[in-house]
């Protein structure tokens, strides 16, 4: 498919290609939709295979931050951005800082914040070019670190999930994989552990796997094989596409619940994980507890970190409608959670149209 064509089929609003020669940087922002606000998405700086690879990726993850912000009820539209290089290698405070310059010439139109390979740190070099960034630093006004408000949206997210299949959101007693043991799914483990689950957790970085078990007591899985573990809940909090042609005939569990974005390889899975009796709760639901923190350093007021923690909590409500429509209508969540995105943007454009009427 064409690069515009590619567009098209995304319907994204507008793609900006950045580089600048003397810092290499050379990146992608995709702003997917502003039809609720600003479009509010991290950056992601990766060492794509290629840029045919960087737009596919860019494409899809501002998409998934529209419809994340919208099943959120935040009055912001999505966007995301990518920049293609390896972050331990390549990133330089010149590079971040061409990058921010680019992002100011889109005057707020796009809204950054950080993501894979990105950190806090990076956002406030960032933001001395721009003030259109997200979740820096205390110091400069900002939030600070998404990752502990991610897990607690995937908390509430996979609390509501234990209640809608086995009658209870208590997860005491329940096995939970974990695929990777980041920031934020090292928080969602601590979380986990306290309230009594049982851990089984893997990562590509065999410390980060050791040390949860240090901590938490957990058992430790192989990457290639934590898919196939037997469990309760499947939490995948690493890359996306975990369930894919290889590996969703292998999940021993009743429930996929995790931070990880675009889980699905295809939607295709979506429906083939309803067929096999396995409650998948959608990505963009249970994550938002990141984008929900940010967006609160939007607000007139300034940032309040109580009332970021009370709109994150909501997810638990919010993923108990999803799956409550898709039980009623016997429809798997994926779609359920889409059309109630869709009814919220709808709804924003009718309210818009009539603003502009009276």
């Amino acid at each position: 498919m064409k690069i515009f064509e590619q567009i098209a089929f995304s319907g994204s609003e507008q793609v900006v290609w950045g580089s600048d020669p003397a810092s290499g940087l050379k990146a992608i922002i995709a702003i997917h939709s502003t039809a609720r606000g600003p479009a509010l998405g991290g950056t992601r700086m990766y060492p794509y295979r290629s840029e045919e690879e960087a737009l596919q990726d860019v494409l899809r993850l501002a998409r998934g931050m529209t419809y994340k912000a919208a099943a959120a009820g935040l009055a912001l539209g999505g966007g995301k951005a990518v920049i293609i290089g390896d972050p331990a290698k390549e990133k330089s405070e010149a590079l971040l800082r061409a990058y921010g310059r680019l992002i100011d010439t889109l005057g707020g139109r796009y809204v950054t914040a950080e993501d894979v390979g990105t950190s806090q740190q990076d956002m406030d070099v960032i933001r001395q070019e721009t003030k259109y960034v997200a979740g820096t630093s205390p110091e400069t006004g900002g939030s600070g670190d998404p990752s502990p408000y991610t897990a607690l949206g995937v908390f509430q997210g996979v609390r509501a999930a234990l209640a809608e299949i086995f009658s209870t959101d208590n997860p005491a007693g329940r096995v939970v994989a974990v695929q990777g043991a980041g920031k934020v799914g090292y928080s969602l483990c601590r979380l986990l552990a306290d309230a009594g689950a049982r851990l089984i957790v893997s990562d590509v970085d065999e410390a980060k796997a050791r040390k949860a078990v240090a901590e938490f007591g957990a058992e430790v899985a192989e990457p290639e094989e934590i898919s196939g573990v037997e469990c309760d809940l499947f939490a995948p909090c690493a890359l996306g596409a975990i369930v894919n042609k290889r590996t969703v005939r292998k999940f021993q569990c009743r429930i996929i619940a995790g931070a990880a974005n675009n889980v699905l390889a295809e939607e295709k899975y979506g429906d083939l994980l309803h067929q096999m009796g396995i409650l998948y709760v959608p990505d963009y639901v249970i994550n938002a507890g990141g984008l929900i923190n940010v967006a609160q350093e939007l607000e007139p007021a300034g940032y309040r970190q109580e009332k970021a923690v009370e709109k994150v909590k909501r997810i638990y409500d919010t993923t108990l409608t999803v799956l409550k429509l898709a039980r009623q209508e016997n429809i798997p969540p994926y779609r359920a959670a889409a059309r109630l995105a869709e009814e919220r943007l709808q709804e924003h454009g009718a309210a818009q149209n009539r603003r502009k009427t009276a």
